[in-house]
């Protein structure tokens, strides 16, 4: 796939994707090709500090793959979670990092010298690939949703990200979707977050599992719990295991409910999913698209929302944040 022109020519970008589960540092030559990775456990909770010495240790080994050194790279984009200031390059809020006002900006420098460094939200990132590149190339109006840890949402109108005056616009993993519902890492209760995200998924797949105890679900998982993932009730419902499939329609319901209300505040051309749980295809989107065009408010509209899944998988990220101010 090719990707967006640049004016450094000879240059190199590096994007980092830092995620709750994993670092994942990618290096884009001039024409637009990923031509090295390098992929590190996060290993939460740690201080910022040590985080932030392996994303820069993440750098050095995706410069490594890629046979070149720091002096061939034009800028270095850190999609990271939370509210960023990406003025002063300061994290000030990532509740599930339990980063408060975190200089990342600089804590990078002192690792990788004077490469100019841009931040932005991970969400952000991964909505600005795929609008380049990925699933909404030449679409206006785009959200990309991101199913990982959290649930994380970029809103791209009219070609442009929006940021809101606090660069804190777009966190809709905290918009509420029932109230007095499950607590959620940010002190709220109910938010979609808490129901929608993959770790949310791996809890009710674990709930279930324990009172099904004759559910496929407990061979998928190697007879523990410990082993449950966010395939782990997806694979069992194709074997046609009744207790999988409770899970999995439980799952899409509260996905369909926080979709719906994207759908009725923005109104945008497509929304694409992402994150692993966007893999399962059209077991996921197909009733998913049922639930919400039952329930959205432009029902009788002659023209709907897409929804489509992210086709950049795990690299929408890193190719968003390699392009921050591009």
């Amino acid at each position: 796939m090719q990707y967006i022109e640049t004016e450094d020519k000879n240059m190199y970008r590096i994007g980092v994707d830092l995620g709750g589960t994993n670092i994942a540092v990618g290096v884009v030559d001039e024409n637009n090709a990923m031509v090295g990775k390098s992929n590190i456990k996060t290993n939460l909770p740690r201080p910022a500090e040590e985080i932030f010495a392996d994303v820069a240790k993440a750098c050095n080994l995706a410069l490594e793959d890629a046979g070149i050194s720091i002096r061939d790279v034009a800028s270095v984009g850190i999609g990271a979670p939370g509210t960023i200031n990406k003025e002063t390059g300061v994290i000030e809020y990532a509740n599930n990092f339990s980063f408060f006002n975190v200089p990342a900006r600089d804590l990078m420098k002192e690792y990788l010298g004077d490469v100019p460094i841009y931040l932005d939200n991970d969400a952000n990132c991964a909505a600005l690939g795929e609008a380049i590149a990925g699933a909404g190339h030449g679409v206006k109006n785009f959200i990309a949703i991101t199913l990982g840890t959290g649930v994380g949402s970029g809103i791209v109108i009219d070609g442009k990200l929006v940021t809101g005056i606090n660069f804190a616009a777009g966190e809709m993993g905290h918009t509420v979707i029932c109230l007095d519902g499950e607590r959620c890492t940010c002190g709220r209760r109910g938010c979609w977050e808490s129901y929608s995200s993959a770790t949310a998924l791996i809890a009710q797949t674990k709930d279930v599992m324990r009172i099904s105890p004759d559910s496929i679900m407990w061979q998928i998982a190697n007879e523990s719990v410990y082993n449950v993932d966010g395939r782990t009730a997806f694979d069992a419902l194709r074997k046609g295991d009744h207790a999988a499939k409770k899970v999995v329609d439980k799952y899409i319901y509260y996905l369909a409910q926080g979709i719906t209300n994207v759908v009725n505040i923005f109104q945008p051309d497509m929304i694409c999913i992402g994150g692993g749980i966007s893999h399962e295809g059209e077991t996921l989107l197909e009733p998913l698209r049922r639930m919400v065009a039952r329930e959205r408010y432009s029902i009788h509209a002659k023209k709907q929302t897409q929804i489509v899944a992210a086709e950049l998988g795990n690299d929408a990220g890193i190719f968003g944040a390699a392009f921050l101010n591009a």
